[in-house]
């Protein structure tokens, strides 16, 4: 290497230095402690206490995932330079629930964190699972690989004012977790996103013969089912599992099956 080029790089490194040291902190991962949100009443009534599965990006970009129960704080370290995604899935191990059935809890930095605090909601639960089925579609996705349709440079801001107003479907403003958000993720990645699509994945009505409840469903929007006794309830059903607890169980079901399970006594 030549003398001309060791000196444009040694400049090159010097201008580097001084862009981060003006930045002050920015540049560089922090920590960030996680604030978990209050679980619904109904689902500690029947359950008790939940777990956590949180997954994050760690400043690195890989994906991060720890177990913690609710008595515990945790602190993450995350890329500091382009939004990412936080989540919280809860689950009953003593029940044998495990993570991903029940819907989860999120946050996306930078927009929910102040003074180095995160606070995971159910309302950004969504925009979490959505984070993350875009940056699933991107990357399998040969025929878009160069389409910069990232999580990273989504506009989120945006995203989340259309669920305060009623310019989309009324149900899935009421209940996110209604939509399909795989899909819409791999249409946004193809063709862009179109608040259109933000309506109500397809249900069929099936008959269960289970007893008449109350009951309550794994998304924490959702409005509890009651059905009349000396009935068959009817529960709507969608190509992903749903779940339903009451008294007596959980119910889990899918268009193609049910299966109903005692609470250990």
């Amino acid at each position: 290497m030549g003398m001309k080029a060791i000196f444009f790089r040694l400049i090159l490194t010097f201008i580097v230095l001084l862009l981060l040291i003006g930045c002050g902190e920015t540049m560089f991962p922090s920590r960030h402690v996680l604030v978990l949100p209050q679980v619904p009443e109904t689902w500690v009534s029947l359950l008790g206490e939940p777990h956590w599965r949180v997954e994050w990006l760690n400043p690195e970009g890989q994906r991060q995932i720890k177990a913690v129960t609710s008595a515990e704080s945790i602190a993450i370290e995350l890329p500091q330079t382009w939004t990412s995604a936080v989540l919280a899935w809860p689950y009953w191990p003593e029940q044998n629930i495990g993570p991903e059935l029940f819907r989860p809890a999120g946050a996306l930095f930078p927009f929910d964190s102040s003074a180095n605090r995160i606070s995971l909601t159910w309302k950004a639960g969504p925009d979490a699972v959505l984070y993350w089925e875009l940056a699933l579609a991107y990357w399998q996705d040969e025929a878009v690989s160069k389409v910069p349709r990232i999580p990273q440079n989504f506009n989120w801001p945006r995203f989340r004012e259309l669920f305060e107003t009623d310019v989309i479907n009324e149900a899935v403003r009421l209940d996110p977790w209604l939509a399909d958000w795989r899909s819409i993720a791999e249409k946004t990645v193809r063709s862009g996103f179109d608040r259109r699509r933000l309506v109500p994945e397809p249900n069929e009505k099936m008959n269960i013969p289970v007893s008449s409840g109350p009951w309550y469903s794994g998304s924490p929007f959702a409005a509890p089912l009651f059905f009349e006794e000396g009935t068959t309830p009817v529960f709507p059903v969608r190509s992903v599992v749903e779940i339903w607890v009451c008294n007596e169980g959980i119910l889990r079901c899918n268009k193609k099956a049910w299966v109903f399970t005692l609470w250990d006594k």
